[in-house]
C-alpha cells in the first residue's frame, strides 16, 4: 500500500478489494470528457481545446455555449440560428411565471428560488428522464433550461424588490438581456460586454463539486431538472459558488488601503478563511482573476483602485504568514468588482455565476447521459466492528 499525505486517506487496495483514494477525490480521474479540463499547475483551463480566457476575450456567450454543446465554434449562419433559438427560449413559460411569485414569497434568496423554479419548470415542460430521452430531446431540454435560467433569476430579484418582472427580449444577446431584465434598463455596451466576458470565463471549470453532482444524478438516468437542482444545491455552498459577494464584503470591511495588511493579519491569526483568495486546483494565479482584473480596469472607479491595492497587500501578507503556499486572488475576488460596476446588486453575484455555470452543468449532463454506467463509489467504514448484537430489552413495536 502506498504512502499518503496529511490531507488524504491511504491510497491503495483494501483487503476487500476496494481501492482507497485521497479525501475529496483530489486528483482522482473518474471518467473521460471531451468538454475540457483544468490544469492547475499551469494556470490554464480550456473548453474543447480553446483557452477559456482567450474565448472570453474574443467571443460572445452564445458562441462559447454553442462550442460546449456542439463541439465547434459556430459560423455566421449557425450563430444567427443559435442566437435566435436562445432568444425564443429565454421567454419564461406562462405556467412557471404564474408560480414564481409564490416561490419568491418563501425565500429572499434568488438561488433558492431558481432551485425550486427549475424543478417546477421540469414539471410544466414535461421533460422526461434522460434514460428515456434520445439525444435531440435531451439537448432541447438542456437548451431550454440554460436559456430560461437568467429570466427566472432576474424575475426573482425584481419580485424581491417589490417590482414587476421584465419579459425577455429575444432580439437581444443573452448577457445584455439578463442585465436589462435585472436592472430594468438597457445596459451600456461596456457593462454588457464585461458581464458577458465574466459569463464566458465561468461557464465550465472541470469536475468541480456542482458539475460532479450533476453528473452523478445524470448517471442514474434522472431528468435534466433533477440534475440541475442537485448542482445548484452543491453550488450554493460558500466554499463553491457563494464567494463573490463575500469577497466584495471584505473590500467593504477594509475600506482603505492602509487597513489591508492589519485586516488580513487579524483574519489569519484568528484562523479565518480569506474569501477570494486561494483555490482548490490552481497552484499559480487564477487565469480568470487576471482576465477579470483587466476587465475591471475598464472603469475609472475608486473600487478598482482599492481592489488592486488590497490584492497586492493581501498577497504580501499571505506570503509572509503562510510561506511556501501559493495563495493568490481567485475568480471571485474580481468577479464581485466587475458585477458591482456593471450594475448588479451583491445579492445577484452568485446567481449570475449560476447563469454561466448552467451551461457547463448541462453540457456535462448531456455527455454523462451517453454513458450507461451509474456512478456508484464505496465508502470506507470506520465505526465499531460489525456485527454487534442488538441490545436486549428493546421492545418490538406493536400495531396501533
Amino acid at each position: 500500500m502506498s504512502s499518503t499525505t496529511a490531507d488524504s486517506t491511504p491510497a491503495g487496495t483494501t483487503d476487500a478489494g476496494f481501492v482507497t483514494v485521497p479525501k475529496g477525490l483530489a486528483k482522482v480521474v473518474v471518467t473521460d470528457t471531451e468538454l475540457g479540463d483544468v490544469r492547475g499547475d499551469e494556470g490554464f483551463f480550456h473548453y474543447r481545446q480553446y483557452s477559456a480566457v482567450e474565448l472570453a476575450q474574443k467571443v460572445g456567450f452564445e458562441q462559447a455555449w454553442h462550442l460546449l454543446f456542439h463541439g465547434h465554434l459556430p459560423d455566421d449562419d449557425e450563430l444567427a440560428a443559435f442566437t435566435a433559438e436562445v432568444g425564443r427560449l429565454r421567454i419564461m413559460p406562462r405556467e412557471l411565471a404564474d408560480l414564481l411569485p409564490g416561490i419568491c414569497a418563501t425565500t429572499t434568496d434568488s438561488l433558492q428560488v431558481l432551485r425550486t423554479a427549475l424543478s417546477a419548470w421540469g414539471g410544466v415542460s414535461g421533460i422526461r428522464p434522460l434514460y428515456d430521452a434520445d439525444a435531440d430531446e435531451a439537448r432541447a431540454a438542456a437548451m431550454a433550461a440554460v436559456a430560461v435560467t437568467p429570466t427566472i433569476l432576474a424575475a426573482a430579484h425584481r419580485l424581491h424588490q417589490g417590482l414587476e418582472p421584465i419579459s425577455a427580449d429575444p432580439g437581444l444577446r443573452h448577457a445584455g438581456d439578463y442585465l436589462r431584465m435585472v436592472t430594468g434598463e438597457l445596459p451600456s455596451a461596456r457593462d454588457a460586454r464585461a458581464v458577458e466576458q465574466y459569463l464566458v470565463a465561468t461557464m465550465d471549470h472541470g469536475f468541480n463539486a456542482s458539475t460532479f453532482t450533476a453528473r452523478v444524478i445524470a448517471s442514474t438516468g434522472a431528468d435534466l431538472a433533477a440534475c440541475l437542482v442537485g448542482a445548484i444545491g452543491s453550488f450554493s455552498g460558500p466554499k463553491h459558488g457563494g464567494a463573490p459577494s463575500r469577497a466584495l464584503e471584505s473590500l467593504d470591511e477594509i475600506g482603505t488601503l492602509d487597513r489591508a495588511e492589519p485586516w488580513v493579519r487579524g483574519r489569519i491569526e484568528a484562523g479565518d478563511r480569506i474569501m477570494g483568495f486561494g483555490h482548490a486546483v490552481y497552484r499559480t494565479r487564477d487565469p480568470r482573476s487576471e482576465m477579470l482584473k483587466a476587465v475591471a480596469r475598464g472603469w475609472d472607479d475608486p473600487l478598482v483602485v482599492l481592489a488592486t491595492g488590497v490584492e497586492d497587500a493581501i498577497e504580501k501578507a499571505l506570503a509572509q504568514l503562510k510561506p511556501g503556499r501559493e495563495l493568490h486572488a481567485n475568480v471571485e475576488f474580481y468577479a464581485g468588482v466587475v458585477m458591482k460596476l456593471a450594475g448588479l446588486d451583491p445579492s445577484m453575484f452568485t446567481p449570475t455565476f449560476c447563469v454561466a455555470r448552467v451551461v457547463g452543468w448541462t453540457a456535462n449532463v448531456l455527455e454523462q447521459s451517453r454513458d450507461p454506467k451509474i456512478i456508484r463509489p464505496a465508502a470506507h467504514y470506520v465505526g465499531p466492528p460489525p456485527p454487534q448484537p442488538v441490545p436486549t430489552g428493546i421492545r418490538t413495536p406493536q400495531p396501533a
